[in-house]
């Protein structure tokens, strides 16, 4: 059943991870020129990660734990990013021209919440059909 809510929310993770971060800037440097997600190749890699990863999760739509178990990961990658986004805006603050932070900056913290929200959806289902069997 590919029409449940996880889905909504997993869809909006890979438009999240796979879109945004190349068209909303990041940070903006100290020669005030805007840093996308596609001009430093490890961002890059890890955002399509992050959208390939909700994908692939919308695909496992029959094996609800092992989609579980994909959004977990994905999570971790976000997480990783996030901390990478930390690492930078922290090496920033000593500089002496000030470099500032983009929305973009934002983006796996809102991953993480649909993809919490998501993985609440999914154990909701399991929990269904695991008092549905016990019915039987």
């Amino acid at each position: 059943m590919i029409q449940r809510v996880q889905t909504i929310y997993l869809i909006i993770v890979a438009l999240l991870a796979g879109g945004l971060p190349f068209l909303l800037a990041l940070w903006t440097n100290s020669n005030r020129e805007q840093v996308f997600a596609h001009d430093i190749l490890g961002y890059a890699i890890a955002f399509y990660g992050s959208g390939v990863l909700a994908l692939v999760a919308i695909g496992l739509f029959k094996k609800r734990q092992n989609q579980f178990v994909v959004n977990r990961l994905n999570m971790i990658l976000n997480l990783f990013i996030l901390g990478f986004f930390v690492y930078r805006s922290l090496n920033l603050s000593g500089e002496i021209t000030i470099s500032e932070k983009g929305i973009g900056m934002l983006i796996p913290i809102f991953s993480i919440v649909f993809l919490v929200l998501a993985n609440r959806a999914i154990k909701k289902d399991e929990d269904l059909v695991k008092s549905v069997d016990r019915l039987r």
